[in-house]
């Protein structure tokens, strides 16, 4: 195809209404020029022809991207560099045009943002190696790979198929786009910003020269964006794997190994994607990680925290919203009895927040007593010198603030959000 074909389907009217649609859908942070994605269509409407003109004369740049830390469950801090809304529409726009013509070619083994394709089907299969005796794993880490990406060779990459050099020169020039920080702009001269919706197709892209060589030596292996783990059948063999392989990926693709998170390791003792693996009667089975479990209880902890001022509908909204998306992540491990614990310690902390939220001895007794308590209970429990957590332990708050009570205000038990992904 010509330049200006390609650019013209990426301009197209069908494929930016696409394109506006994901973008509104997926909401997300604003950039340097703090434009929200419900404002978007106004910007465009004054905009959209200027810009669509400069695209297709290659006079197009992108502004730099708006650099925002995250905390890294393991400590340490990801770096996201978050696009303007109209740039993350444009390249959303790019995305939905070559994406097509990589996807014939990339590996049954990619799971990484690729249609059809989730984290779920990459733990499965990865359960089916284990199962088959492949239980060595080798965990191949890679070390701040969206921030070390050589431009070079990356550009190189993608001119092996797309080969239009004005598409060509607007992709580099994204990448080029830089990070704002402070009001300062500071040139960006590798890597490829993680946050834009153009990275993650850039990053299958470089590393499907992974998987094809993976391939090539006949190695069984998962690979979602820049996690990689190949199974095998020893300690000795996955030593041998993990040293070529990891000779390939930094003099071949120009990356670092993080050698402190990588190894070799038995099933059990690893993690993927959330997930962990443990032996049961029938073979090995699925369980939620244990640092899933603590940063989902961190999160249960924050959404019931007792000082948050918001109505109980609003927290219990919250609440269903972050249990069900959780549930459903995690709907493939054996999490029955982590629910059932959880389940009674946030029934707990939604009867402190309501014993909080009464506050006074007038209304407690007030409260109590609608709620079915005698007198004396009423009275005694209004009255108490006890903490706020013990009391929330206690019968008389069991008693009227009872399961059923909570379930018709609006909270749905764990496990039965779990019944509804089996």
């Amino acid at each position: 195809m010509r330049s200006i074909q390609l650019l013209d389907s990426i301009v197209s009217t069908g494929n930016m209404e696409r394109a506006y649609k994901r973008i509104v859908a997926n909401k997300g942070a604003p950039g340097v020029d703090q434009v929200e994605t419900t404002e978007l269509r106004e910007v465009l409407a004054n905009r959209w022809p200027d810009i669509k003109a400069e695209i297709l004369n290659g006079t197009y740049k992108p502004q730099p991207v708006r650099r925002v830390e995250i905390d890294k469950p393991g400590g340490g801090v990801r770096l996201l560099g978050i696009p303007t809304t109209t740039d993350r529409l444009i390249q959303q726009a790019i995305a939905q045009v070559i994406g097509p013509m990589y996807e014939p070619v990339f590996s049954p083994h990619s799971y990484g943002f690729r249609p059809g394709r989730s984290a779920h089907d990459g733990v499965e299969q990865a359960l089916c190696y284990i199962n088959e005796g492949y239980d060595w794993v080798v965990d191949i880490d890679l070390k701040s790979f969206f921030d070390k990406v050589n431009h070079d060779y990356l550009m190189h990459r993608v001119s092996q198929r797309v080969g239009d050099k004005p598409l060509l020169k607007l992709i580099r020039r994204y990448l080029q786009a830089g990070v704002m920080e402070g009001g300062v702009v500071s040139p960006a001269r590798q890597g490829t910003p993680q946050g834009g919706p153009l990275s993650p197709l850039l990053s299958n892209i470089l590393l499907d020269e992974l998987d094809k060589e993976l391939e090539t030596r006949g190695h069984r292996f998962v690979r979602y964006a820049d996690d990689c783990s190949v199974y095998v059948g020893s300690r000795r063999a996955g030593e041998r794997v993990l040293a070529s392989i990891s000779r390939f990926i930094e003099d071949e693709l120009k990356l670092q190994v993080n050698w402190r998170k990588s190894g070799v390791r038995k099933a059990a003792r690893m993690t993927l994607l959330g997930y962990s693996f443990y032996r049961g009667s029938d073979g090995y089975r699925l369980r939620v990680a244990s640092k899933s479990l603590l940063r989902f209880k961190n999160a249960l902890r924050e959404i019931t925290r007792k000082t948050w001022p918001v109505s109980m509908s609003h927290r219990l909204k919250r609440l269903t919203q972050l249990c069900r998306g959780w549930i459903n992540y995690f709907k493939l491990a054996d999490a029955r009895t982590h629910l059932k614990r959880l389940d009674g310690w946030v029934r707990s902390r939604l009867r402190y927040c309501i014993w909080t939220q009464w506050k006074r001895v007038r209304t407690r007794y007030k409260a109590l007593r609608q709620l079915g308590a005698n007198r004396r209970n009423a009275y005694m429990w209004a009255n108490t010198r006890k903490g706020g957590w013990r009391t929330a332990h206690s019968y008389v708050l069991k008693g009227t603030i009872t399961n059923a009570r909570l379930q018709k205000k609006g909270y749905i038990p764990l496990l039965e959000l779990y019944g509804e992904t089996s």
